[in-house]
């Protein structure tokens, strides 16, 4: 018996009813993503243990010795990933980074121009109730109606009129290629420093399916659990003459100790992601996204811009009637996960709206391909087609269970040491 379900039963079981939800279902919440048994290990190191204020070499306590060769290698890979001038690796999350980054280059009451979240951004990029919003002057850009495509003329004009002190590119629900060479020019012209948050990118970026913004932005940001395939933390990159300031916004600026078992896990996920596989990998996040995408439009629903470039769809539900809501209800009976989302000049609330968004990132992790991704796209219709049939949501849930029991999550499961030997 381990010592967890001996001690705290009630937490052991709720850990092992969350590994069978993760086995179980079909996992398609563009944030999420499985790490590796060896990202997994890291986590739950004796790293944990250890307090690790400063940078390595110039820490606050003794004894980071060891934990400073983790550090070390992790921005050490993380700067061979991207071609980057500096790397903080320390962020607790994609939002502490973003704001690490803000103070580092600019002040409270300065102006930052961010994409709306109502348009696809995300809360730390001026929405009104983040601390984004509430200590800079926020001023919001969007989509164009008539396409579901970042309104580049919007952004000009709004820089050209408000004079930001940042620009702030990245979405959270943007299924399009961003382009950051025209941000780059923007913020130039008019004095601003530009920030990307590739949080839910930096996967295809680094595996060059998607244009990097690093030669174009004056810091970039982005949370390593998403495309990356990592633990959940953030990272901060900068150009090499703001690195001093990014790291002072870090620690002492916004955070304390650092989270030395995530760093280390940080570190393995880069390592990963820097072998051939993972350019492989990325590549079919993009293909299955763009299989699932074509399904649905097959099927008559709508998707924000007409379809993908990247690892997530965007699909809005107003012509049929039928809230984001009742959409991921419907879905999670049938052991579909996908998360409400909303859509631009969205009417509904936002605990209600009228899309769901949709992402492919963590499926493809299992080795799913482009046939299962049509498959699942057939069952995504067919449950939202007959969102109450219960009979439905049963026969499609059984297809789920066979369709997962294929694909195991970890190495160290029976099933994948069963899965092995018939291969084999």
């Amino acid at each position: 018996m381990s010592a967890l379900a001996k001690q705290d039963p009630v937490i052991f079981a709720a850990i092992e009813h969350e590994l069978d939800r993760q086995r179980t279902m079909l996992e398609l919440i563009a944030s999420e993503n499985f790490v590796s048994d060896a990202v997994l290990e890291a986590a739950g190191t004796v790293f944990t243990n250890k307090y690790a204020e400063g940078l390595p070499g110039k820490r606050y306590y003794g004894g980071c010795e060891f934990v400073d060769v983790a550090e070390n290698l992790a921005r050490e890979r993380l700067l061979q990933l991207y071609g980057a001038g500096h790397a903080n690796v320390q962020p607790h999350s994609g939002a502490s980074a973003n704001i690490a980054a803000y103070l580092a280059v600019s002040a409270p009451g300065d102006t930052l121009l961010g994409m709306s979240l109502a348009h696809g951004g995300h809360l730390t990029h001026g929405h009104p109730v983040s601390i984004s919003g509430r200590l800079w002057k926020a001023v919001q850009y969007g989509v164009r109606p008539e396409d579901g495509r970042i309104d580049y003329e919007q952004v000009e004009r709004l820089a050209k009129e408000h004079r930001p002190r940042l620009l702030v590119a990245g979405a959270s629900a943007y299924p399009r290629i961003i382009d950051f060479a025209r941000l780059g020019a923007i913020a130039d012209e008019v004095g601003a420093t530009l920030v990307v948050d590739m949080a839910h990118i930096s996967g295809l970026v680094a595996a060059g399916v998607h244009p990097s913004p690093v030669p174009y932005a004056g810091v970039v940001t982005s949370t390593t659990h998403k495309t990356l395939r990592g633990p959940r933390g953030g990272i901060i990159m900068s150009r090499a003459e703001i690195g001093e300031k990014i790291d002072k916004s870090v620690f002492p600026g916004t955070q304390g100790g650092p989270l030395m078992h995530i760093i280390a896990a940080k570190a393995v996920c880069f390592g990963e992601a820097l072998t051939p596989g993972f350019k492989t990998y990325a590549q079919r996040v993009v293909d299955n996204a763009r299989v699932m995408g074509e399904t649905l439009v097959a099927h008559g629903f709508d998707l924000v811009s007409g379809g993908t470039d990247n690892h997530l769809l965007l699909v809005d539900l107003r012509k049929r009637g039928m809230t984001g809501k009742l959409a991921e209800e419907a879905l999670h009976r049938a052991r579909i996960t996908v998360n409400k989302n909303a859509v631009p000049d969205d009417p509904q609330k936002p605990w209600v709206t009228s899309g769901i968004r949709i992402g492919s990132a963590a499926l493809t992790t299992r080795g799913m391909g482009r046939a299962e991704m049509a498959l699942i796209g057939e069952w995504i219709a067919q449950v939202l087609e007959k969102p109450a049939d219960e009979q439905l949501a049963r026969t499609v849930e059984a297809g789920v269970r066979e369709m997962t029991a294929g694909y195991p999550l970890f190495s160290w499961e029976p099933i994948a040491r069963a899965a092995a030997g018939r291969a084999g």
